[in-house]
C-alpha cells in the first residue's frame, strides 16, 4: 500500500498574490504530489499551503517550497498579526496513510537537516520531531518571534537543530522555520460581535488547555499568584490539546478567538464551538461565525453535523453531504467567505473519481451504458445498484418515521436504523464499480504475456486469483444485500405505516440483488480450479438464496397486512 504523507507549510506571506501563487506552485514541479489548498490571510499576512503525496517526493517538494520562500520573502521587513519568526515560519509533516507518526518523524529530521545544511536557514523541531522536552510545544520555540531570534540564536540552550546559530545576513532576511511531524491540528478561528481583544481572549483563556495565571482576589487586578519556585500558577481551561488567543482582524473589523486544536478525539471541534457560544454569551457577547484555515479531515464536519442534528431530534442516518451541509451552517462556516466542502475537506480533494465511474454517471447515462454493446456493467454491476435502490428505501423509511409528528420520542430509535441502512447503501454502491473492476482484472489477466513456459505459469496465477475476485465480489453483493434487509423488515414492523409499501419494495430489490448477484457467482465459478473453494462458496450462496427468500416473504406478509384495501 502507498505511503501518504501531507504538508502544511505557513509561509510569511498573506498579500502579494504573485508571490503566493509563486511560492505554492512550485511544489507541482514534484511529480506525484498533489497541491490540495492555499489558503492566504491579509490580516495574519500569513499563507497556509497543503499538499500531500509519498513520503520522499513530499520532502522534495517542501524543501524547494523553503527555498523559494527565502528567495521571496524579506523577514526584516515583515509585519503581521500572527505569531511568526520566518519565511516559511512552521512546516509539519502530518501521516495520511499507511504511515506511522514514528516513520514521519524520521522524514521530518531529514527535511531540517537538509533545509539547515543546503539553505542555511535555522531549523528548530517541535511536537513529535522535537528532540527535547521543552521543544515539544511550538510556542517556546516561536518564543521571541523574528524579532527576538538574533538573541535567541546565541544562546547555548536555543541552538538550532539544524543550521547555523548565528543572524548573519541570510537569516535576517529569511528568518528561521519550525518542522515537525504531528497529528491532524485543526486552525480554527471563531469570530465574535466585538472589536475588543481583551474580551476575545478572556474567553480563549476559559476554553483554551493552558487556561490563565491566578491572582489573588481571582480579578485582573489582583497580585500573581506564585508556585513555591516562583512560577505562575494557572487555572487550567475547558480543554486538553487546544491552544487560543484572541485577535482584531481589520479585514473583517472584528475581533476573533483563534484555536489550533492539537487532537480532534479529544476536543472535538463542535464541542469547543459551543462552550466558545457558552461563555462569550456569559460576557455579553455573541458568537457570528467561524472559520477553518487550510483543510480539514471529514470527521470534524461529520461529526459536528451529527451532532447538531442529535440536537434537533433530528436523524443522523442522512447523506454525508446533508450532515456536512448542518455543520457549516450550524458553525457558521460560510459567514465571511463560501464554504465549498469538495476544496476543504482532504478526503474529497483525494477522492478519485475515475475509480467509480458508474455511480458517477447520472440515471440515464448509466441505463444506456448498460444497454450498449459493451459486456461491463453487466449483471453483477446490476445487482448491486439494485440492492443499493433497496436499501435506500429502507432508510427512507427510517428518516420518515424519525420526523413523523408524534413519534418525536423514538427519532433515535428510527435514526440507529437510518444509520445502517446507510451503511449498507456505501457498501453495495461501492459494489456497483468493483464488480465491473473485477471483470476487467479477468480480462487483464488474460492479456499477459504467453510467450515463454515461466509467462505462461504467471499468466495462469494471475487469471485464477482475477476469477476468485469475480466470484468474491458478487458473493459480497449477496451477503450485504441480504443483511440489509434486517432494515427493510424493521421499518415494515414498526416505521411509518403510510410507507410501508416502500419497506416491502426495498425488500423486493434486495431479493433480486442476491438472486442476481448469486448468478454471477455460479458462472464465474465455471472457470475456478480450486475445486475445494467452488464447493464452499456455492453452499453458502445457496444457503443465502434460501434464507433471503424466507425473510423475503416475511417481510411481505407485514407489508400486505397493513395495506388498507380501498376495493
Amino acid at each position: 500500500m502507498k505511503q501518504l504523507i501531507e504538508c502544511v507549510p505557513n509561509i510569511s506571506e498573506g498579500r502579494d498574490e504573485e508571490k503566493i501563487k509563486i511560492i505554492s506552485q512550485i511544489v507541482k514541479e514534484i511529480d506525484g504530489v498533489k497541491l490540495l489548498n492555499v489558503d492566504p490571510g491579509k490580516a495574519t499576512n500569513r499563507t497556509v499551503i497543503t499538499f500531500v503525496g509519498e513520503p520522499q517526493k513530499v520532502i522534495d517538494a517542501a524543501f524547494l517550497l523553503i527555498q523559494k520562500a527565502q528567495e521571496l520573502i524579506d523577514m526584516s521587513k515583515h509585519t503581521g498579526e500572527h505569531p511568526r519568526m520566518g519565511a516559511t515560519d512552521v512546516c509539519p509533516l502530518v501521516p495520511i496513510a499507511n504511515i506511522s507518526i514514528e516513520e514521519t518523524v524520521n522524514w521530518a529530521h531529514k527535511l531540517g537537516e537538509r533545509v539547515g545544511k543546503e539553505l542555511g536557514i535555522p531549523v528548530y523541531h517541535y511536537e513529535a520531531a522535537a528532540q527535547e522536552e521543552k521543544r515539544k510545544n511550538l510556542a517556546n520555540c516561536r518564543l521571541g518571534e523574528y524579532e527576538g531570534l538574533s538573541k535567541k540564536l546565541i544562546d547555548p540552550q536555543w541552538k538550532p537543530d539544524f543550521g547555523p546559530a548565528e543572524f548573519n545576513k541570510s537569516v535576517e532576511n529569511s528568518g528561521a522555520t519550525a518542522i515537525s511531524a504531528r497529528d491532524f491540528l485543526v486552525a480554527y478561528n471563531v469570530n465574535l460581535n466585538t472589536t475588543s481583544t481583551r474580551r476575545a481572549n478572556a474567553v480563549a483563556f476559559d476554553i483554551r488547555e493552558a487556561g490563565r495565571i491566578k491572582r489573588e482576589g481571582g480579578t485582573i487586578s489582583g497580585k500573581i499568584m506564585k508556585d513555591k519556585d516562583g512560577n505562575p500558577l494557572k487555572t487550567p481551561g475547558l480543554f486538553k490539546s487546544v491552544k487560543g488567543i484572541g485577535w482584531f482582524i481589520d479585514e473583517y473589523g472584528v475581533a476573533q478567538i483563534s484555536y489550533n486544536l492539537t487532537n480532534i478525539n479529544i476536543s472535538p471541534l463542535h464541542e469547543v464551538f459551543e462552550k466558545t457560544c457558552e461563555r462569550a454569551q456569559a460576557r455579553g457577547m455573541r458568537v457570528t461565525g467561524s472559520e477553518l484555515v487550510g483543510l480539514v479531515p471529514k470527521k470534524v464536519l461529520v461529526d459536528a453535523g451529527k451532532y447538531f442534528l442529535r440536537q434537533q431530534e433530528r436523524s443522523t442516518g442522512i447523506h454525508e453531504s446533508e450532515i456536512i451541509k448542518i455543520a457549516i451552517k450550524s458553525l457558521g462556516l460560510d459567514e465571511l467567505a463560501p464554504f465549498d466542502p469538495k476544496e476543504r475537506v482532504i478526503e474529497y480533494m483525494l477522492d478519485d473519481d475515475t475509480n467509480k465511474p458508474l455511480v458517477n454517471m447520472s440515471l440515464t447515462d448509466f441505463t444506456d451504458e448498460t444497454a450498449s454493446e459493451s459486456p461491463a456493467p453487466g449483471g453483477g454491476s446490476i445487482s448491486a445498484y439494485c440492492g443499493a435502490m433497496g436499501i435506500a428505501l429502507g432508510t427512507m423509511v427510517a428518516n420518515l418515521s424519525a420526523h413523523k409528528r408524534g413519534w418525536d420520542d423514538r427519532w433515535e430509535e428510527f435514526s440507529d436504523w437510518a444509520e445502517k441502512g446507510m451503511s449498507y447503501q456505501k457498501i453495495l454502491l461501492d459494489l456497483v464499480d468493483e464488480d465491473t473492476n473485477a471483470f476487467n482484472k479477468i480480462m487483464d489477466a488474460f492479456r499477459l504475456p504467453k510467450d515463454s513456459e515461466e509467462d505462461k505459469a504467471k499468466r495462469t496465477e494471475a487469471i485464477q486469483e482475477a476469477t476468485k475476485y469475480a466470484i468474491l465480489t458478487p458473493f459480497k453483493v449477496m451477503e450485504t444485500a441480504y443483511n440489509s434487509m434486517e432494515v427493510m423488515k424493521a421499518m415494515a414492523d414498526i416505521g411509518n405505516p403510510n410507507s410501508v409499501t416502500d419497506a416491502g419494495v426495498g425488500a423486493l430489490c434486495a431479493r433480486t440483488a442476491v438472486m442476481g448477484a448469486f448468478l454471477n457467482v455460479k458462472i464465474n465459478c465455471g472457470d475456478c480450479k480450486d475445486k475445494s473453494f467452488v464447493s464452499d462458496i456455492l453452499k453458502r450462496g445457496q444457503k443465502l438464496v434460501e434464507d433471503t427468500c424466507i425473510l423475503e416473504n416475511e417481510i411481505i406478509k407485514i407489508t400486505n397486512s397493513k395495506i388498507k384495501v380501498l376495493y
